[in-house]
């Protein structure tokens, strides 16, 4: 008995030890799990060609130029363009949104009735505009915090490709001992655990953040070549909006409307065209592609899992906020839909994808 007292105290003692020294390293060691679960795909490809050394140094160069360099320039673009942006708008509220075009008037039909919609329009957003403008300056020390959180995430997400080359070279090995151990500890209903682990994780990856980045990255383009100032910034707060239900349009309608009420219709109309066909088709079209190789969420969990993994993990937890809640969520939903334990493994379940 004595033996197992202390047994059990050194090996408490070892994990103990083990929290300590990996607990400033827990964020990063997540990041690179989720990175290269995600990306197995394309990496087998990739060895299949080469060779496991040369395909994990091009995963290592892949993700740093889709993932590492437009994070980077997001936040450096962010933190220069965002006092001109919120000097901008302050500027913009208090001389009020500039009346119609005259030519508008007199558009045959229905140039009339056009003329005085948009400057109700104007009206109405020259009230908000007012309205908001004692907040602007609480809102731009918010946007320039979050930025700075995201810039300083970029250090974790160096160090968590550094982890994954490692990952992606003892890939099938840490695979089947992460198999083998969730089999020891959840005994016959590991395989559909395993299951719904690995699609949980890619339907909130590819089906919301992938979308998102998509999303964000066509916004920056549309109003890039519309002219918008700061087309960046706004590309990467078009990302972060594109969680929501409404989304990237949040972006893009007022950007339309400010153009076309600036006397710049022509531009104004093709951003609205742009948006509605490139940027929202995108929603429609991408999501469901992508959240058909996972399990779907709830929009909620995704909303409070960017926000709170912000506080949390700062610009790391854009990805580990939703996939954590999203997994939480999901394996409550399998305990539950069971009589004390997980619902009964399916044989099929595609556990060689895990």
């Amino acid at each position: 008995m004595a033996e197992r007292i202390m047994m059990g105290l050194l090996l408490g003692g070892v994990a103990a030890g083990c929290i300590v020294v990996l607990y400033p390293f827990f964020s990063a060691l997540l990041l690179a799990a989720i990175l290269v679960f995600t990306t197995w795909p394309i990496f087998t490809r990739l060895r299949a060609s080469t060779n496991r050394f040369i395909a994990a140094i091009l995963m290592m160069v892949l993700i740093a130029l889709l993932v590492v360099l437009p994070i980077g320039l997001l936040a450096s673009a962010g933190v220069e363009d965002a006092p001109m942006v919120v000097s901008g708008l302050l500027h913009l509220t208090a001389k009020g949104l500039p009346r119609p075009p005259g030519w508008i008037a007199h558009l045959p039909a229905f140039g009339h009735q056009l003329d005085e919609t948009l400057q109700r329009w104007s009206a109405d957003l020259n009230q908000i505009g007012a309205t908001m403008q004692p907040y602007l300056g609480t809102i731009a020390r918010r946007i320039l915090a979050v930025l700075v959180q995201i810039a300083g995430g970029l250090l974790q997400l160096v160090i968590a490709l550094f982890i994954g080359f490692f990952f992606w070279i003892s890939g099938d090995a840490l695979g089947a001992t992460v198999t083998a151990v969730i089999g020891r500890i959840a005994g016959p209903a590991a395989p559909r655990l395993l299951a719904v682990v690995g699609g949980t994780v890619r339907g909130t990856v590819y089906g919301i953040l992938g979308t998102a980045i998509v999303q964000g990255i066509l916004t920056g383009i549309g109003l890039a070549i519309a002219g918008v100032p700061s087309p960046v910034l706004f590309g990467g707060i078009a990302a972060f909006v594109a969680v929501l239900p409404i989304g990237a349009p949040l972006v893009w309608v007022p950007a339309a409307i400010w153009l076309a009420l600036s006397h710049h219709l022509g531009r104004g109309i093709f951003l609205a065209v742009f948006g509605v066909v490139a940027i929202s088709g995108a929603d429609h079209v991408i999501r469901p592609m992508f959240i058909a190789r996972g399990a779907q969420l709830p929009y909620l969990l995704t909303v409070l899992g960017v926000l709170g993994g912000i506080l949390a993990f700062g610009g790391l937890g854009i990805f580990l906020g939703p996939v954590l809640l999203g997994l939480g969520y999901m394996l409550t939903v399998e305990f539950a839909a069971g009589t004390g334990e997980f619902a009964r493994p399916d044989p099929e379940a595609p556990l060689g994808e895990i």
